[in-house]
């Protein structure tokens, strides 16, 4: 008797993409954005007390490491796009340990931005968008539904990290917390060895007369498509350095703002359950509506009552299930719009210029706090929100009458 968990999802559609091969990637994720991602939200304080660094100098470490992700972003694609996400993944994992280990000897300032320049490498090679091209490699179009499965796992990291981070840096210290962080992530690099060896794309499941962005029409998509992926990057990464601070100046205090910040998990995972139990009955164009509008209404929460339990509850719930949900749409929009031969070097092209971008928001949102206060912060992130849904709305009318 067979084992069912080595059953492809859709033996039909999904090239080989099986339950283990989720369950693996989905375990991989959880470690490698909670040790990479989500460090400095974590550890920034610590380091900034012990090194008498200033914050926006201790985030500028992330916002390297994001500019980093942003200048390897279309190679990577095109690696992954041609030999498969086995080596670059585990190379992520690997790369990821050094960065912790390099940060945990850190006490000097050249040094600390190495340490990211790591982790930033680390961080794409071995987070969403490179496990989105690993399985968009294997499965085409048919992938979208494995990408939600593997992003409900990922959902967990910061509901587990941001505790366990805590926890570890008030027994053993930051640094040894870091070398913790090492270890984890060696040890979940062997989880890829469930993907198999890739030597070239898998067109079986690929959209014919979807083609790389070379017309108009298609580059329009594409601007679209880059403006909805930039803000909510831009949105991510900034809150993800920052939420448990902007809770903490909300009126909480530092534990319950940890405790409520680890609510943001559970929204994550909430909301990518609404997404997986669709599978591909709700066109993808439709959906990706849902998280514009659920970032615009956590945001006008938290302005309205985020001071009061119900309403921090709101934020942090909504925004998670709004970012786990875009998470999930940054990886099936291209899939609706783009040949999925051309995946990574497509979304890596997009990506780049998002990354880039993206890496200004830990500090670019320290210094609003500095200037406006949490208050002027969320009020930003609002406008920056409702921006993202204009763009899901105008490109979800470009194709109305399309099936995607």
């Amino acid at each position: 008797m067979s084992d069912p968990a080595a059953r492809p999802l859709r033996p039909s559609a999904t090239g080989g993409i099986t339950a283990t091969l989720v369950v693996c990637l989905g375990c991989a994720q959880i470690v490698s954005w909670g040790t990479m991602h989500y460090l400095v939200s974590v550890f920034g304080p610590a380091i900034q007390a012990e090194l008498g660094w200033s914050a926006g100098f201790v985030h500028g470490g992330f916002s390297c490491a994001l500019a980093v992700m942003g200048l390897s972003s279309v190679w990577v694609g095109r690696r992954i796009d041609r030999h498969g996400g086995r080596a670059p993944m585990m190379a992520g994992c690997a790369l990821g340990a050094a960065g912790c280990v390099t940060l945990a000897a850190a006490h000097h300032g050249a040094v600390y931005y190495m340490g990211w320049v790591l982790l930033g490498l680390g961080m794409r090679l071995a987070l969403y968008d490179a496990a989105f091209a690993a399985l968009a490699h294997l499965g085409g179009p048919a992938s979208r539904q494995a990408m939600s499965q593997v992003t409900l796992f990922g959902g967990l990291s910061s509901t587990i990290f941001w505790p366990l981070g805590q926890w570890l840096g008030q027994e053993w210290g930051w640094r040894s917390a870091l070398a913790v962080y090492a270890l984890l992530l060696l040890a979940s690099s062997l989880l890829y060895l469930a993907l198999p060896r890739g030597h070239g794309p898998d067109t079986a499941g690929t959209a014919p007369g979807r083609d790389a962005p070379d017309r108009p029409a298609v580059r329009a998509d594409v601007l679209l498509y880059g403006c909805i992926a930039t803000l909510a990057l831009f949105i991510q990464t900034g809150m993800s350095a920052h939420l448990p601070g902007i809770l903490r100046g909300l009126g909480w205090t530092p534990g319950m703002a940890v405790s409520l910040s680890a609510l943001f998990g559970i929204g994550q995972v909430a909301g990518r359950v609404g997404i997986a139990a669709t599978g591909r009955r709700a066109r993808t164009l439709t959906v990706n509506l849902l998280p514009c509008l659920l970032l615009c209404l956590c945001f006008a929460a938290a302005l309205a009552a985020g001071a009061t339990l119900p309403g921090a509850l709101a934020f942090t719930l909504l925004y998670g299930a709004g970012n786990g949900m875009a998470t999930i749409m940054r990886g099936a929009i291209p899939l609706a719009l783009f040949d999925a031969r051309n995946y990574g070097r497509i979304v890596g092209g997009v990506l780049r210029p998002a990354f880039m971008l993206s890496a200004a928001a830990p500090v670019c949102f320290a210094l609003v706090i500095g200037h406006v206060g949490h208050a002027g912060l969320l009020a930003a992130a609002l406008a920056m929100a409702t921006a993202q849904l204009a763009a899901a709305l105008f490109l979800r009318h470009r194709h109305q009458d399309s099936p995607s």
